[in-house]
């Protein structure tokens, strides 16, 4: 995989240093000389002294032959223009950036930009920590096509009956991948039970995540 990032900080480092000890290509675009000598001397990527904003320096990178395009920066704007320049004008198909300001990664997501905005991953995590039977998303696969989510049974007089994975109506593209049980991991079978209190995490698409939670739930469609 050849990855262009923008951004020589520490995430932007890190990021680099990352993907070139498990064999992959990088190259990193950087404004400030200091920040080049430091990428140069620890890591073994490639760094390209110059504005990611700027054509020419995205065409030194070898920007049309990028698998992803990343952007690191503080600077929203400036990230929002280089990932637009990777995709419109060299074809890159993934572009992931950090969102800095939360208000902006609807803009990106709009754009086609898959945003990474820790203030609301925070936030999402504590809503997420006291939600039962709500599905929460974990994380998304091949572009947001595919996505890893939890879903927690909920106990009480809400609490669906017990049922075994073969009695579930799971959608058809819906696979339960473990499920957490107090201190306990099942890795499922047809046989294994859906119980009160479970923490059930499945792969699943976009557009059946309504269809699943429904069938861990214990409710018609």
């Amino acid at each position: 995989m050849y990855t262009v990032i923008m951004g020589g900080g520490r995430i932007g480092r890190y990021i680099a240093k990352d993907l070139s000890t498990k064999g992959h290509e990088v190259t990193v675009l950087e404004r400030e000389a200091g920040r080049c000598e430091a990428l140069v001397s620890e890591t073994d990527v490639l760094v390209i002294e110059g504005d990611a904003c700027d054509v020419r320096y995205l065409e030194q990178a070898h920007t049309d032959r990028a698998d992803v395009f990343v952007a690191t920066t503080h600077e929203d704007d400036d990230n929002l223009v280089a990932c637009q320049l990777a995709k419109i004008e060299f074809g890159v198909t993934r572009a992931i950036s950090r969102v800095n300001t939360p208000k902006n990664v609807e803009i990106f997501d709009t754009l086609g930009i898959e945003p990474v905005s820790s203030t609301r991953l925070i936030s999402e995590l504590l809503e997420n920590e006291f939600s039962v039977g709500e599905l929460i998303h974990l994380t998304s696969l091949k572009g947001g096509q595919v996505s890893l989510v939890e879903i927690r049974i909920p106990t009480g007089s809400s609490a669906p009956r017990s049922r075994t994975l073969e009695d579930l109506d799971l959608p058809h593209q819906a696979v339960i991948c473990a499920i957490f049980r107090g201190d306990e991991t099942v890795i499922p079978k047809g046989d294994t039970t859906i119980e009160p209190g479970d923490e059930v995490v499945a792969l699943t698409t976009a557009q059946l995540e309504e269809r699943l939670t429904q069938a861990l739930l214990g409710r018609r469609s």
